[in-house]
């Protein structure tokens, strides 16, 4: 049995912990620095609970003798759990959509002993597997498309949102800039801006530039692609009045208050719809093609309580990322990028087969 640590125990922390304790190949240890946290955190299985700072001298030494950290804390700690792993020799999973701290993380990784996975969540993550394995299909390409967005599944307010997700998290990709590859050459492009409609299955989105999703895609398709981007996806109207909130009242300057007034007027929920949209076009034997993935994955019992679909599909994806580091199909040592994980084996892990198609629906059965 692999001993692994989970640093925050927050939504999506006790849910990597039922998956990996239920498996019965891990001991699981929850790091956080908040006692009240810790106490309402809700786990069905047995795992051990550490109040500890992860800044604090005595982190690295806490983590040593374990197979791996796996960071599900706000994006902000990412440096310091990181710095954490390289020092006690372990290997080193995150969920972080920053753009700046996966950049430290990679430099950290040189000559590290260990490897360091960043990013093994939804978007970026398997978003990333999925868009890679499409590409990897074409002998040249003109077009990426990546689309994600967890929704309420019964929206009711005029954002036509809840919140489903970290808050810090939400806010810092509506706020930092952009990456994309936009004419085959790398550009950095602004947060809520080229928004658009589509249709999936009879309902009506849209998706607007976000910060974060693409992970490392345009640094690995550079050269290779004329156009990618990454949108995230959300009911009409929820980008204007983010744009509002944003610029027209000055809240991207202050985040706190921001914060505060999502956390205490948007209600959460866990009746919620994840939505994965990736379209990539190119060339097959001389013919122009179009390739798209789509699928819906929604909140559904994990060990016996309700869990949302953002729960499940970032927790899963990690915990797979994970129990292939474990078995050997991935690198065990330096800078490990998701799309160097191939989707056919990721779909085939235990964890991994919540996001098959046939297992996504309203009643989840096969979630573990």
């Amino acid at each position: 049995m692999k001993h692994v640590a989970i640093v925050g125990a927050g939504k999506i922390g006790g849910v990597i912990a039922d998956l990996l304790a239920g498996s019965g190949d891990y001991d699981v240890e929850i790091f956080d620095a908040s006692a009240s946290s810790l106490e309402r955190l809700v786990t069905q299985r047995p795992v051990r609970r550490r109040l500890m700072d992860v800044r604090s001298e005595a982190f690295p030494e806490a983590l040593r003798g374990a197979f791996a950290v796996l960071n599900a804390a706000p994006y902000h700690a990412t440096t310091a759990v990181a710095r954490a792993a390289r020092a006690a020799g372990v290997h080193y999973l995150d969920l972080t959509e920053d753009v700046a701290s996966t950049r430290e993380v990679k430099d950290l990784s040189q000559g590290a002993p260990c490897a360091f996975i960043p990013q093994c969540g939804l978007a970026p993550g398997f978003i990333s597997i999925v868009a890679h394995d499409l590409a990897s299909q074409f002998d040249s390409l003109e077009e990426v498309r990546l689309r994600v967005g967890a929704l309420p599944q019964y929206p009711s307010n005029t954002l036509n949102y809840n919140m489903t997700w970290s808050t810090d998290g939400v806010i810092n990709e509506y706020c930092e800039p952009c990456e994309a590859i936009v004419d085959g050459r790398l550009r950095e492009t602004q947060a809520l801006e080229e928004r658009e409609e589509f249709s999936l299955d009879g309902v009506t989105y849209e998706a607007f530039n976000t910060s974060g999703g693409l992970g490392t895609l345009c640094e690995t398709l550079a050269g290779r692609v004329r156009n990618l981007n990454y949108r995230t996806i959300r009911y009409p109207g929820h980008a204007a009045i983010m744009k509002t909130l944003l610029h027209d009242l000055g809240l991207r300057d202050r985040r706190d208050v921001l914060k505060d007034i999502l956390e205490n007027a948007v209600p959460s929920t866990l009746q919620d719809v994840v939505v994965i949209f990736v379209t990539v076009s190119g060339r097959k034997h001389d013919a122009l093609v179009q390739v798209s993935y789509a699928n819906k994955v929604y909140a559904a019992p994990v060990a016996g309580v309700l869990r949302s679909g953002i729960q499940i599909t970032t927790a899963s994806a990690i915990c797979a990322v994970l129990d292939m580091l474990a078995s050997g199909d991935l690198p065990r040592k330096g800078f490990v990028r998701q799309e160097q994980i191939a989707l056919p084996t990721f779909l085939a892990n235990r964890f991994g087969r919540n996001y098959a198609a046939e297992a996504s629906g309203p009643v989840g059965a096969r979630v573990a």
